[in-house]
C-alpha cells in the first residue's frame, strides 16, 4: 500500500516541477532581454545555469543513497525556491549568475537538479522490471504534459497580463514568483515520502568500494555518460526558452502563440513517451532510442528551411511526436543495467554528463543568435550531432541486454 502512495507522490512532484519548468521557460529568456541582458549574456547566464546544476546534482545524485534519496530531493527543492526568488528580486548580472550557478532554474523546459535521478531510483525500487519502461513512459508523458500545461499558462498569463496594462517586466515576473512557490509545494510533498524509497542499507554496506556511488557498473555508466553528454550538448543548442527566441525573433510571435506552441508541442512528446513502451517490447529499448530518434532529428535541421510561421510550426510539432521516445527507454535502460544500490548514481551521473554537455551549448546559440547569418544555425547543428550520437549508441550497446530482454 505505502508502494502506491509513494509511487503517487513521486508522479504528483514530477507534475508539479515539469508544470512550473514549462511555465517559466517560455518567458525566461524574453524577461531577461527585458532587464537589460544581452543576446551573449543570456546564454552565458542558460550555460552557467546548466554548469552549476551539474555541478550540484553530481555532489547530491552520488551521494543520495548513502545520505538519502528523501533528504536529497528536499534540499534540491530548497534549491529551486532559492534560485526563483533570486531571479524575482535582482536583474544584476553578478548575482544572477550566482543564482544560476547555486540554485535549480530551468531555462529548457527540461528536468534540471537532482530530482529526475533520484526519483528514477526511487521508482525503480518500488516497481518489477517487467514494468519498469511502462512506468518510466507514464513518468515521462505525465511530465510533458505537465511542460505544456506550464508553457501554455506561462506565456497567456504574461500577455493577458500585459493587455491589462501591466508592463512586460512585470508580467514575467509574477511568472518567476509562481516558479518560487511550485519549489515551496515540492519541499512539502517530498516529507510525505516513506522510507521505501530508499536503497537496501543491509546490501548498501557489503558493496565495495564505489567512485562517485558506483562498483561494478562503473565502465558501462561511464560510456553512457560520453554519449548521453554528446546528445545534451546538441539538445543545449535548442533549449525550449532559445527556440521560442528563435520564433519570435524569425516570425514576430508573441508569448501566447509561443506558450501555444510548446503545449502542443510537449503533448506530443509525452505521447510520443508513452507510445515508446509497445515498440520497445517488440524491437528492444537501444533499438527504439536509435530507430526514433534520427527521424526527429533530420525533422528538426528541416524547421529552419520552411518560408512559413504555420510550415515551420506543423515541423517542429511533428518532430516532438517522435522525438522523446527514446526519454523513458533511455532511463530505463540505464537503470536496467546496474545494480540496485548504484540507481541514484547512475541516473545522476548520467544526468550530471548530460547538463556538462548542454551546460557548453546555449553560450554557442547566444553567439549564433547575435550573427544574422548564422541566426538558423543552431538548429541545423543540433540535429547533426544528435544523429552522430543515435549511431555511435547503437555501434556500442546494441548487444547489452535489460534483464528483461534476455
Amino acid at each position: 500500500m505505502n508502494n502506491k502512495r509513494d509511487i503517487n507522490l513521486l508522479f504528483a512532484t514530477r507534475i508539479i516541477r515539469l508544470f512550473c519548468y514549462g511555465f517559466l521557460s517560455v518567458v525566461l529568456a524574453l524577461y531577461l532581454a527585458e532587464t537589460g541582458l544581452t543576446e551573449k549574456q543570456i546564454g552565458l547566464l542558460f550555460t552557467l545555469t546548466l554548469a552549476g546544476d551539474a555541478g550540484i546534482s553530481l555532489w547530491l545524485t552520488t551521494s543520495a543513497d548513502r545520505l538519502g534519496r528523501r533528504k536529497t530531493l528536499l534540499i534540491g527543492a530548497l534549491l529551486m525556491v532559492g534560485a526563483g526568488l533570486v531571479f524575482v528580486v535582482t536583474n544584476n548580472i553578478i548575482l544572477l549568475m550566482a543564482a544560476a550557478i547555486i540554485g535549480v532554474i530551468s531555462p529548457s523546459g527540461n528536468e534540471i537538479g537532482p530530482f529526475l535521478s533520484v526519483e528514477q531510483a526511487g521508482l525503480t525500487q518500488l516497481i518489477s522490471n517487467e514494468k519498469r519502461t511502462k512506468i518510466f513512459a507514464w513518468y515521462n508523458m505525465v511530465g510533458s504534459f505537465a511542460t505544456a500545461t506550464g508553457a501554455l499558462t506561462g506565456g497567456w498569463l504574461a500577455q493577458i497580463l500585459q493587455s491589462s496594462g501591466w508592463t512586460q517586466l512585470e508580467s514575467y515576473r509574477l511568472v518567476l514568483m509562481g516558479y518560487g512557490l511550485g519549489g515551496l509545494i515540492l519541499f512539502i510533498l517530498f516529507l510525505s515520502l516513506s522510507l521505501n524509497v530508499e536503497v537496501d542499507t543491509v546490501h548498501q554496506a557489503d558493496s565495495p568500494r564505489k567512485i562517485l556511488g558506483l562498483h561494478r557498473s562503473r565502465a558501462v555508466v561511464f560510456k553512457l555518460s560520453a554519449l548521453f553528454a554528446l546528445d545534451a550538448f546538441a539538445g543545449g543548442l535548442i533549449v525550449q526558452s532559445m527556440i521560442a527566441y528563435w520564433f519570435h525573433v524569425k516570425f514576430g510571435v508573441d508569448s501566447g502563440v509561443l506558450g501555444s506552441i510548446f503545449f502542443g508541442a510537449n503533448v506530443l512528446a509525452g505521447i510520443s513517451a508513452l507510445l515508446a513502451v509497445p515498440l520497445a517490447e517488440r524491437i528492444g529499448l537501444i533499438n527504439t532510442m536509435v530507430f526514433t530518434h534520427i527521424p526527429s532529428n533530420i525533422l528538426l535541421m528541416l524547421v529552419p528551411l520552411m518560408p512559413t510561421l504555420p510550415l515551420a510550426i506543423g515541423l517542429l510539432l511533428l518532430r516532438f511526436s517522435i522525438s522523446q521516445m527514446d526519454v523513458p527507454t533511455r532511463q530505463s535502460y540505464t537503470m536496467a543495467v546496474v545494480a540496485p544500490d548504484e540507481r541514484s548514481a547512475a541516473s545522476g551521473v548520467t544526468a550530471i554528463a548530460r547538463s556538462v554537455g548542454a551546460s557548453l551549448s546555449p553560450m554557442l546559440t547566444g553567439l549564433l543568435f547575435s550573427i544574422p547569418a548564422l541566426f538558423n544555425a543552431p538548429l541545423y547543428l543540433a540535429g547533426g550531432l544528435k544523429i552522430i550520437y543515435d549511431l555511435l549508441l547503437f555501434r556500442e550497446f546494441r548487444a547489452i541486454k535489460p534483464p528483461e530482454e534476455n
